[in-house]
C-alpha cells in the first residue's frame, strides 16, 4: 500500500462550450479496470446521442492499468490528452469522460487536443482532489478527568481525532502515520504523566483536500 498518494475526491461533472461545440467532463474515483469501464458504459448510456464519448484511466499503484479511448475523434487527439491531464496532476484511481456534442465548426487536430485536455482539467478540478494519506488509528483510553486537557492539546497538534467513544474510560481514536507513532506515544505518554492506555485499532486512508 502506497503511504500517500492523490486521487479526485469523487463522481462530478463540469461543462464547457468551445466554437459551439460543448464539452462535458464526467469524472470519478475508481480502483478498479472494471470499475472504470463501468463508469464508462453509464456515461455512454446518460449520452448516448452525443458525437463522441472519449476517455481515459489510470489505475494502480504504480499506475500500472492505462488507457485511452478516442471514440471516433481522430487518432491522438482525445483520449491520449484526457490521459496526460490526469498524469500531469498527479493522480490515481481516476478516470474521466469527455463527452462532446458537435456544434458545427471543425477544431482542428490541435483545437482538439487543447479542448479536451481543457475539458479534463478543468472537470478534475470541479471534482476536487485529495491527498490519501496511509495512518494507524491509534487508541488512547484514559481516565475521565484527563479528557478536557487531552482533547485541548490534540486539536491543537498536527494529529487528527477520528473519533471520541464515552465508555467507562474515554476512548479517542486518532490517525497517526506510521513513522510518527513513537513519537505520538511518547508525548501521550509525557502529557497524561503515564496514565493513558494506548493501543493500535487498523490501519486507515485518511484523506484531506488538496486546494
Amino acid at each position: 500500500m502506497l503511504s500517500e498518494y492523490l486521487t479526485v475526491k469523487g463522481t462530478a461533472n463540469h461543462e464547457i462550450i468551445i466554437d459551439k461545440s460543448r464539452f462535458i467532463a464526467h469524472i470519478s474515483r475508481t480502483e478498479t479496470e472494471e470499475e472504470a469501464q463501468a463508469f464508462i458504459a453509464s456515461i455512454k448510456k446518460l449520452h448516448k446521442d452525443a458525437t463522441h464519448n472519449c476517455s481515459a484511466y489510470l489505475i494502480g499503484e504504480r499506475d500500472q492499468i492505462q488507457k485511452a479511448l478516442d471514440d471516433g475523434e481522430p487518432s491522438g487527439t482525445a483520449g491520449v490528452p484526457i490521459l496526460e491531464v490526469i498524469r500531469k496532476k498527479g493522480l490515481k484511481d481516476t478516470t474521466v469522460v469527455v463527452t462532446r456534442y458537435f456544434g458545427g465548426i471543425k477544431l482542428g487536430a490541435g483545437g482538439l487536443i487543447r479542448a479536451y485536455s481543457r475539458s479534463a482539467s478543468e472537470g478534475i478540478n470541479a471534482a476536487g482532489i485529495v491527498e490519501r494519506t496511509l495512518t494507524k488509528v491509534m487508541n488512547v483510553q484514559i481516565e475521565y478527568h484527563w479528557l478536557g486537557k487531552l482533547e485541548n492539546e490534540l486539536r491543537a497538534s498536527m494529529y487528527l481525532i477520528k473519533d471520541i467513544q464515552y465508555l467507562e474510560k474515554v476512548s479517542i481514536l486518532i490517525f497517526v502515520k506510521e513513522s510518527l507513532i513513537e513519537e505520538f506515544s511518547n508525548w501521550i505518554t509525557e502529557l497524561t504523566n503515564g496514565q493513558a492506555e494506548l493501543s493500535e485499532t487498523g490501519t486507515q486512508y485518511l484523506e484531506q483536500s488538496k486546494a
